[in-house]
């Protein structure tokens, strides 16, 4: 069955279907990432976009329980070259399409990623549709212009109610602005006994849990929507050891009087290296983000920039000078990638028991 992705610059790309049957609107972005296809597709980051795999090839090892990074994946559309005809490993409980069938996700195949990934670098990310016909493509092309998949969506996929995930040792808040599972993961590897918080939370319900350290979550959209989020990490951060990532990073940015802006294209894959100024290491990292902190905004009195993308120069991390509470862009927890960051948590729990020890 033929399948179109159509997008606001009125350009056609057709294929062949799988997953849903149903057309979709979505902001279309490309995942640069050999595999991870499972956790790229489930990361609420990914909320409203279409996402384009530049690997030719996915599907080939299908879908299974342990690598969901949520339950309920808010993708709205899957773009690939090809998907596998015969997906083998022993790890796997269902396929791909399938996968997206029950989940109401459309895919399409076939098409030239290599020319629409080029595109969207030349031009920018750019809004588009997947249809079963392009009937009208003025009428498309205008209600295309007209829509903003990613406005609003944080409080979409934010948990409603808070909820914990048990451990021992160490109370931690995490504030939920599209958490991925990985990040509790790596939590309860570290024993803390963590409680999930919407992203509406105010500084005082934080207080009146008594954390010994709270942690900002990834999530989709524009940070600067997060006007309430902003206050809460003002006063938050005067109080409790404060570790931001991805989304959290940036409202951590914002909080101290920095300005983010939407990049072109964003940074999205596992093959990022940021170098860790202090000590000139260069790390590769996970990311998936299509907003960055203004490095000529940040208030040298406040924050210091810890690391920058080696490629484009943006900032990947930030410490404030008074307060134990630092952030980064990238992700430590990796889910997929490669784990030459996972001891920033290390850090984290570090600043968390010396304020205890401290108290």
């Amino acid at each position: 069955m033929k399948r179109y992705l159509v997008l606001e610059d009125g350009s056609i790309f057709s294929g062949e279907a799988f997953g849903a049957d149903q057309n979709t609107i979505g902001e279309v972005v490309f995942n640069t990432g050999m595999t991870g296809y499972q956790e790229s597709i489930t990361d609420q980051s990914y909320a409203n976009q279409i996402l384009v795999f530049t690997n030719p090839l996915i599907g080939n090892y299908g879908v299974n329980l342990d690598d969901y990074e949520s339950l309920e994946p808010q993708i709205k559309g899957v773009i690939c070259y090809q998907l596998a005809r015969r997906p083998s490993s022993w790890r796997m409980q269902d396929t791909l399409p399938h996968f997206l069938e029950q989940n109401g996700i459309p895919g399409i195949q076939g098409i030239d990623t290599r020319e629409l990934v080029r595109k969207l670098r030349e031009h920018g990310t750019l809004r588009g549709t997947i249809v079963d016909e392009v009937n009208d493509l003025q009428t498309i092309v205008d209600k295309l212009k007209k829509s903003q998949p990613t406005k609003g969506i944080i409080k979409k996929v934010s948990t409603k109610s808070a909820y914990p995930n048990p451990g021992t040792k160490r109370n931690i808040v995490v504030v939920d602005f599209g958490i991925k599972h990985s990040i509790l993961r790596e939590l309860a590897k570290r024993d803390c006994n963590v409680i999930v918080l919407p992203c509406t939370t105010t500084a005082q319900q934080i207080e009146n849990l008594h954390p010994d350290g709270v942690l900002l979550s990834n999530g989709p959209g524009d940070p600067e929507e997060m006007t309430d989020a902003v206050k809460m990490v003002a006063e938050i951060e005067k109080h409790f050891p404060l570790f931001g990532i991805c989304m959290g990073h940036q409202i951590f940015a914002l909080a101290n009087g920095a300005k983010t802006y939407k990049m072109k294209f964003g940074h999205r894959g596992f093959n990022h290296p940021v170098r860790d100024i202090a000590t000139g290491k260069i790390a590769f990292t996970s990311q998936n983000h299509g907003y960055a902190v203004d490095a000529d905004s940040i208030d040298k009195d406040r924050l210091m920039i810890t690391h920058e993308e080696v490629n484009d120069g943006t900032v990947e991390g930030l410490r404030h000078k008074h307060y134990p509470a630092f952030s980064v862009q990238f992700h430590p927890d990796a889910a997929p990638g490669p784990h030459d960051a996972d001891a920033l948590f290390d850090d984290f729990i570090s600043m968390v028991d010396q304020q205890k020890e401290e108290h």
